[in-house]
């Protein structure tokens, strides 16, 4: 897909969320939890943008915020031109265009209703008449591969894992909505299901045009479902850019470890050695400067001092960047090209 031709249908601006802390009966703690941090990115109309990072460094929590699951401490949500929560866009109008599938497909449904009242809820609270909701939920139903006539009067504990997942795919769906938030929605599932689900993922995605937010651990397959990919540490976007080029050629040396880790059947591409060393930082009180320098290889004593530019990331209709000071003309790392001289 040529980024050119699209536009954003999704803008994330400054977007921060901190979780305060309670301080002890001796006063002492408090402070807050830098989940996430001035984030920046837009998801082109029609791709599928793939959301990696280590444990911990804000994947989730930037997915609940792009769903107003959870209000943010700071910024701004853009919607194919409007902003989120405004007069121009209520949140109920931009939740069924903006739907999110679940890691945990068990607690994701109510295990009270059966799975065609599961699908069809949605529809009846945004106005759909209960025969044209049931009928679209027994629709979404073969669409995904379960029999309606086997499948939509059981209940969740009545289905595989996979089975489960397939039915949150169709409920996700059943607003039909135009950007679906997949948080971990493979992980749990054995790899003949997930490939299984990663398929029914592509084609439905191009059956309805639709756009996808898809975060996960396993880079194989976000390698393998993605036109761009964003790479997050804690709680800020460290690279964003083509999922070929940045697999192939990444520029963060955060992204590199990363891709370090993929597991090769190659035995002349053997990892000899741990590509990082220690634990992310605490993101109570992050390093200053780069907040990758303390475990960084290519760390210098400006990194310690300066926090890159988010400058490429931030502008408008921006579909990459690095957020890397060697990558920064005129940083001060040695390994930066030098400062640009001003047009005369």
């Amino acid at each position: 897909m040529d980024a050119t031709v699209r536009k954003p249908l999704l803008a994330v601006r400054g977007l921060v969320k901190h979780f305060p802390l309670k301080r002890d009966v001796l006063g002492r703690g408090g402070g807050v939890v830098r989940a996430v941090d001035d984030v920046n990115f837009q998801v082109l109309a029609g791709e599928t943008l793939g959301v990696v990072g280590e444990s911990g460094c804000g994947k989730s929590t930037t997915a609940r915020l792009l769903m107003q699951l959870i209000e943010p401490t700071a910024g701004e949500v853009v919607f194919d031109g409007a902003l989120v929560g405004s007069r121009d866009l209520p949140l109920k109008e931009y939740r069924r265009q903006v739907q999110m599938v679940f890691q945990d497909s068990y607690a994701s449904l109510n295990p009270r209703m059966t799975i065609e009242d599961s699908i069809a809820f949605g529809p009846q609270v945004h106005g759909v008449p209960v025969r044209e909701a049931v009928e679209r939920a027994r629709s979404l139903l073969a669409k995904v591969g379960l029999e309606p006539g086997r499948f939509a009067e059981r209940y969740p504990h009545e289905l595989s894992g996979g089975q489960r997942q397939r039915v949150n795919i169709a409920r996700a769906l059943a607003l039909q909505p135009r950007i679906v938030i997949l948080d971990e929605a493979v992980s749990a599932l054995d790899k003949s299901v997930e490939a299984q689900v990663l398929n029914l993922l592509m084609d439905l995605k191009d059956e309805f045009g639709l756009t996808y937010v898809f975060i996960s651990h396993d880079l194989h397959v976000v390698r393998f479902v993605s036109d761009r990919v964003m790479v997050m540490y804690l709680g800020e976007v460290a690279e964003l850019g083509e999922a070929e080029s940045l697999f192939v050629a990444p520029r963060h040396p955060y992204t590199k470890a990363l891709l370090s880790s993929m597991p090769s059947m190659d035995p002349d591409r053997r990892t000899l050695e741990a590509p990082l060393a220690g634990d992310p930082p605490n993101p109570i009180n992050p390093p200053s400067g780069c907040r990758f320098h303390p475990r960084c290889p290519r760390a210098e004593a400006v990194c310690a001092q300066r926090a890159p530019s988010r400058r490429a990331l931030a502008l408008p209709g921006a579909t990459e960047g690095v957020a890397c000071l060697m990558n920064e003309p005129g940083s001060g790392h040695t390994a930066a090209a030098p400062a640009q001289e001003p047009a005369a």
